[in-house]
């Protein structure tokens, strides 16, 4: 097992270093494709997922096209459309403009098939729109602005070196657990640990890199505190989506990669950190 994600995480690393190094389109398709798939394993694990033609769905609704319900199919024309809203206007005031929009078409759907669905699916279906494939799109909007093509690693460096950091410092110092009953094994002290990291190596990619690379006064400590804040959200992520497998008692979200599982089990800690880091650099190094 071990040897199987070594090689799944080198592979990975491979393919976000060509995708994100070139950016514009290859980077914006890129991330469509993972934020439908990244769709379709949360409306897998809170059973609102079709099913082949005639049986019945997770949902209890039987009124499917094809292999997938009609929740479903929203959600991904909602994904396509945003993403090419995004495409030609790359700035977050394209959500403010789509999520009423598809909360409106939701709701569209609530009424004119009541009561096929009930109000809790249309909200969790709303949910799952919005979270990894809305905020994964962070990622495109963080490369697409000045110096991005720099500021984009931070999510990723913020994440890792958060993860790395509080495994490690929780195996050596653990003692005081952060939630027991969610995640057992996560201590206190590994989550202090991350958030050290990550500022950490905050600093040293502020310091031998972006400062030589990007014009702003001061980024040599800002960086450090944009990093830390990403640890803190990365770490929330990642307990954000295993208490949804274990609220829906399911042990990964998916299978697409040997020895992690689904795109939601790998990228859940990056759906947070990748707001934040995009809205910490606006008004940090920014100024907006």
């Amino acid at each position: 097992m071990f040897v199987k994600r070594l090689i799944s995480g080198i592979v990975l690393v491979i393919l976000l270093i060509a995708i994100t190094i070139p950016g514009g389109y290859i980077l914006w398709g890129s991330l469509l494709l993972l934020s439908l798939i990244a769709h379709r394993e949360l409306m897998r694990a809170v059973r609102l997922c079709g099913h082949l033609k005639g049986e019945e769905t997770l949902s209890g609704n039987s009124n499917i096209i094809g292999c997938f319900s009609d929740l479903e199919i929203v959600g991904y024309l909602g994904i396509v459309f945003y993403y090419i809203l995004m495409l030609v206007w790359p700035d977050t005031h394209v959500l403010l403009c789509f999520a009423p929009l598809v909360l409106m078409v939701y709701s569209f759907l609530y009424v004119f098939t009541f009561p096929k669905y009930r109000a809790d699916q249309i909200m969790m279906s709303f949910f799952c729109l919005m979270y990894a494939p809305i905020m994964l799109s962070f990622i495109y909007l963080t490369r697409s602005l000045e110096y991005g093509q720099y500021l984009v690693w931070m999510i990723f460096v913020c994440s890792w070196a958060s993860d790395t950091c509080a495994y490690c410092v929780g195996m050596l110092f653990g003692k005081h657990r952060l939630a027991p009953v969610l995640s057992p094994k996560k201590s206190v002290e590994g989550a202090i640990g991350g958030i050290a990291g990550s500022a950490i190596v905050g600093f040293l990619l502020a310091y031998f890199w972006y400062q030589n690379n990007i014009d702003a006064p001061g980024i040599v400590w800002m960086v450090p505190l944009i990093a830390a804040a990403g640890s803190v959200l990365s770490q929330v992520g990642d307990l954000a989506a295993s208490a949804i497998k274990r609220n829906f008692e399911i042990k990964d979200y998916g299978r697409l990669i040997p020895g992690h599982g689904g795109i939601m089990d790998r990228f859940d800690s990056v759906t947070f950190t990748a707001p934040v880091i995009y809205f910490l650099t606006l008004i940090m190094i920014y100024g907006r």
